[in-house]
């Protein structure tokens, strides 16, 4: 068993789920659909040439994050914030550039995280975030958290767009579901099971929110822009992240493991 400092057990690489933890993840996947949006419309990169810079960097900062040996916040959330970045213009080319339709590509990616769990738990007979003390659990834990954006964009897309119920329906509708699946685990639910659903709904969540904000009134956003938006969002996740960095929130050890 790997150590850290000492300690006889190893370190979990990845965050205590905590209210702080959410609310990371929600600025997260939010500021990654009005980031995506700012680099490859209003600065004029195009989705290509956008998604050629940000998946090379996402490379770089995911061999930054594998380079650590337990959970180091700014690492971490970094890789997020990338991964919902990227995660949103896989989504993009898909339906923009190549065609595909919503509905396709809302199944592909469900059907591709299913596969993904399914590997993971017959590989590692876990799905518990509270075990990701190795690098072949790591890497199934963030080919899984790349899914959940790109399903996350496609469903919202989806509900907001193609079936018009608008940004702030679809926003209420997946805060909802997210809650339903919160009190399920209070009631005592699977934990390991509600913890996944609920993080797969909070992408589409923070999305949709995220296109209320920045879409001009006439698409029925609020029309704060894409510029204004990513940076309010990107100021709070980086206090927030500070924070725990400063407080060392959200670090645990395997001991905690039977939670989640």
């Amino acid at each position: 068993m790997e150590s850290l400092d000492g300690v006889g057990e190893a370190a979990n690489r990845v965050p205590l789920v905590t209210l702080d933890f959410w609310l990371v993840k929600l600025l997260a996947v939010t500021m990654g659909e009005t980031a995506a949006d700012y680099l490859a419309v209003n600065l004029g990169l195009g989705l290509t040439t956008t998604s050629v810079i940000m998946s090379a960097l996402l490379a770089v900062f995911i061999i930054l994050q594998f380079s650590q040996r337990r959970y180091v916040p700014w690492a971490y959330w970094t890789c997020v914030v990338m991964i919902s970045i990227v995660g949103t213009l896989i989504t993009d080319n898909l339906v923009d550039n190549l065609g595909v339709r919503l509905e396709t590509t809302t199944i592909f990616f469900a059907a591709a995280l299913a596969v993904t769990f399914v590997l993971w738990y017959f590989w590692e007979e876990t799905l518990s975030i509270h075990s990701i003390v190795t690098t072949q659990r790591e890497i199934w834990y963030w080919l899984a958290i790349l899914f959940t954006f790109s399903l996350g964009t496609a469903a919202g897309d989806l509900v907001a767009e193609k079936f018009e119920l608008g940004y702030l329906a679809t926003g209420l509708l997946f805060l909802a579901i997210v809650m339903a699946f919160w009190a399920a685990y209070l009631l005592k639910a699977n934990a390991v099971l509600t913890f996944w659903l609920a993080y797969i709904f909070t992408r589409p969540l923070g999305a949709s929110f995220g296109d209320l904000l920045s879409q001009p009134v006439e698409y029925g956003g609020l029309g704060f822009g894409t510029i204004l938006t990513s940076l309010l969002f990107l100021i709070l996740i980086v206090g927030t992240v500070a924070f725990m960095t400063v407080t060392g929130r959200g670090r645990e050890y395997q001991g905690a493991e039977a939670r989640y």
